[in-house]
Order: C-alpha cells, then sequence, then structure tokens
C-alpha cells in the first residue's frame, strides 16, 4: 500500500516514534450544507478534527454530533458568535492544549481542497516555514475563474498587507487556508488579534512582530454554490484604517522599540526633510501668491531639494523593509518555551 502525500512529508523530518501530529480547526457559521463532506474528505493523517460551532443559527455543531461518525472530530462551541477568528482561536488553544504539532485552518464551505492539505503543511513539516498560507494569484488559468469583484479586491487588499504586515513577498492575505506550528500559536496574543474578517490578515501583522517564517503555497480555488459573507466594498474603507494602525505599530515596534537601525535613521530624516520641504514651499508660495511676485529660484531650490533628498532617505527605508522579510524559523527557537512561565 503507497503511502499518502501527508505521511510522506512526517516521515521525512521525523521518526516514527515521534511524527508530527496534525490538527485541522474547521470555523463552523452557516455551512451546514458543506461541513460534513468537508470532513469526510480530511486525508487519514489529520489526527484530530475540531469544528467549532461559532453560535452557527444553522446548528452546524449540533448537525456535526448527529450525522459524522469520524471519530477525530470534536464539536468545540462559542456561546457568542465571535467572527472566524474568535473560532480559529478557540480551535487553536484546543489544539495546543491537546498537545498537536500542526494545526490546518480550512473553511467549511468547501471551497478549500482538503486533498491539497500535503502542500499546506508540507512547509512547516520540513522545518522552512512556521506558517503557510495559500495564494490563489499563482496560476494565470486560475485567476480567470475567479469573480472579478473578488481578484480586483484582493489586488488592493494585499498591497495593503504587504506594507502593515512587512510580509512583502506574499500575495491573497483573506486566503482561510492556513496551517501554522503550535509552539508558534501558542505564543500569539489571542486576545489582541481580529475576531472578524481582517482575522487573516492581523494574523499575519502579530506573526511579523515575532519574525516567524511565512510562506504562499500556490493553490486553486473552488466557486460553487457557496456565499462569501466577505463583500469588499464593505470593509475596504475599515481595513485601510487597520492596515494603517499596524503599519504604524510595526514600524514603531521593529525599527524603534526592539532595535534601531540604519534604516531607522533614514525614515526619520526622510519624513522630517519632505515636512520641511513641503510645509516651507507651500508657505512661501502663499506669500508671492499674495504679494503678485515671482517666487526666487533660490528658494524653489531650498523647498525642492529638501523634498528630494528626503524620498531618496524613505527609498532606501523602504528597500531596507523590503530586504528584511523574516527567513530563519522561528518555532525551533521555541521549543521548551512556555508562555508567560516566567511572570509571578
Amino acid at each position: 500500500m503507497s503511502r499518502s502525500p501527508v505521511a510522506a512529508d512526517v516521515h521525512a523530518i521525523a521518526p516514527a516514534a515521534d511524527v508530527l501530529r496534525i490538527a485541522v480547526v474547521i470555523p463552523s457559521y452557516r455551512v451546514s450544507r458543506h461541513v460534513l463532506d468537508v470532513i469526510d474528505a480530511m486525508p487519514p493523517e489529520v489526527e484530530r478534527i475540531y469544528v467549532v460551532d461559532d453560535a452557527c443559527p444553522d446548528g452546524s455543531g449540533a448537525l456535526v454530533e448527529a450525522q459524522c461518525t469520524d471519530p477525530r472530530v470534536r464539536v468545540l462551541r462559542n456561546p457568542v458568535n465571535l467572527g472566524v477568528g474568535g473560532a480559529v482561536m478557540h480551535g487553536y488553544r484546543q489544539a495546543v492544549e491537546d498537545g498537536l504539532d500542526v494545526i490546518v485552518k480550512v473553511d467549511g464551505d468547501g471551497q478549500m481542497d482538503p486533498a491539497m492539505l500535503p502542500r499546506i503543511v508540507g512547509p512547516i513539516l520540513r522545518g522552512q516555514a512556521d506558517y503557510t498560507k495559500g495564494n490563489r494569484f499563482y496560476d494565470l488559468r486560475c485567476i480567470s475563474r475567479m469573480p472579478r469583484a473578488r481578484l480586483f479586491g484582493n489586488a488592493v487588499l494585499s498591497f495593503m498587507a504587504k506594507a502593515s504586515t512587512g510580509y512583502w513577498d506574499l500575495f491573497d492575505p483573506t486566503n482561510g487556508y492556513t496551517a501554522i506550528h503550535a509552539r508558534v500559536a501558542a505564543v500569539l496574543p489571542h486576545d489582541k488579534i481580529s475576531s472578524r474578517y481582517f482575522f487573516e490578515t492581523d494574523i499575519l501583522f502579530r506573526l511579523g512582530t515575532f519574525r516567524a517564517v511565512v510562506v504562499d503555497v500556490p493553490m486553486d480555488a473552488h466557486y460553487g454554490d457557496e456565499v462569501s459573507n466577505l463583500h469588499i466594498r464593505r470593509v475596504v474603507g475599515e481595513f485601510l484604517v487597520k492596515h494603517v494602525r499596524n503599519f504604524s505599530k510595526r514600524v514603531f515596534y521593529n525599527y524603534f522599540l526592539r532595535d534601531l537601525s540604519v534604516a531607522s535613521l533614514e525614515l526619520v530624516a526622510g519624513l522630517a526633510l519632505v515636512a520641511f520641504g513641503v510645509s516651507f514651499g507651500a508657505w512661501r508660495w502663499y506669500e508671492s501668491l499674495a504679494a503678485g511676485t515671482a517666487t526666487p529660484a533660490g528658494t524653489v531650490m531650498l523647498a525642492v531639494v529638501p523634498v528630494l533628498v528626503g524620498l531618496q532617505l524613505l527609498l532606501a527605508f523602504l528597500a531596507y523593509d523590503i530586504a528584511s522579510v523574516p527567513r530563519l524559523p522561528l518555532a525551533d527557537r521555541l521549543a521548551g518555551y512556555v508562555p508567560g512561565a516566567s511572570r509571578r
């Protein structure tokens, strides 16, 4: 009998006595038509399946308990609806408590193919990543099947996410097909991560503050009769505000609180020079306009030169930021570390 791809990846890096244990978390809200099929399609190497009933009005948790006979399944319940992030965090906590090693998040609406789970967990099993996520934009043939509204919305959100998270090499930030090493999941600030549609992007921001390695995995997407609850036009404004907030936090954490580098000085000097050039130029232009006289060439240069130099410094900071994407996985360094164990 041939070994499945998941087992092959597991045994490639771990001896038989110490095989990494894989769990799947399925947030469940209005997915009663699909969730049983998603569970049935899970490969046998998945040791535990957590179905998190997020106060589902359709009673999906009760449905799974009544009709699913898979012994790997455990139904968890949120007393109130916490959103996809709150449901996934509930599953993460339980998987960590139960001693699982890798935690995969799969939506219950059938869009995510369980057959590609080996590819999602592979970089983590091989010690190459702390967190992996699907990316539906690798294959241009697959992109043509994506609804245009989703295509445009994801492109806009992806650009904003690159700046706010610091993962400039990633795309498709709202993709919910993810996997995380349990050690990394254990140190995440669960109570601070956005619990609703911003969850996938916010967790990337949190991972970035820990310098965790995140890897994109090419995937296809399935669009059937499922209904997406994410409406791009409704969330772009909200997401923009949160991206600006996270970008500001990330820059402060990484370039001033935890470290001080040449890039920190480039950022400060660049912003100061641009602010001076713009404000000085606007002031002198207004004075000249009010007096009805031409602005002297020297005054113009005194405004323009600081702006040009400032922009060069800001571009240098951006180049440094793009080049500093984390490359060394965090999970191995967290071995034996228990969050909060040293606090009294």
